[in-house]
């Protein structure tokens, strides 16, 4: 069997942890900024972290880490455009948003240490929706 170096195991693991780190910040910047329905003020190091994470990540990681960057992406998009807020946009990017966190833990997970098991649970990252649902937008009449 082949090892990998020890710098290279480490220096995955400094990625990987760092780009949750940024995915977790411009979450919550987003989520914060729909829910206040304001523009966002994301600093957007999370780009960085995915292009720095593209140099050691396995292909697996690799897509696993564009899956959610394009939600990101795409939850970007939808607090940037200003229209009436539809409550069940949120519940549906903040789902693809925690599935695509767990698909990418995973995939770190055994791109580490290929005897580490799945988990079956995220931990951390966008909140489950009955802790978002009090400070959702409320359709007003006529909208």
């Amino acid at each position: 069997m082949l090892r990998r170096p020890r710098w290279l195991r480490d220096t995955q693991t400094a990625a990987y942890g760092a780009f949750l780190r940024e995915f977790t910040a411009v979450e919550i910047e987003l989520r914060e900024a729909y829910l206040d329905d304001r523009p966002d003020n994301a600093n957007w190091p999370f780009n960085a972290a995915l292009t720095s994470l593209s140099l050691v990540a396995t292909r697996d990681v690799a897509n696993a880490a564009g899956d959610l960057a394009d939600a990101i992406g795409r939850f970007a998009l939808l607090v940037a455009d200003g229209g009436p807020k539809n409550r069940d946009d949120l519940p549906r990017i903040m789902a693809e948003l925690a599935s695509g966190q767990l698909a990418f833990v995973n995939a770190a997970r055994r791109s580490l240490d290929g005897s580490q098991q799945s988990i079956a649970r995220q931990l951390g990252g966008p909140p489950p929706w009955r802790e978002i649902e009090p400070y959702a937008p409320t359709p007003r009449s006529g909208d």
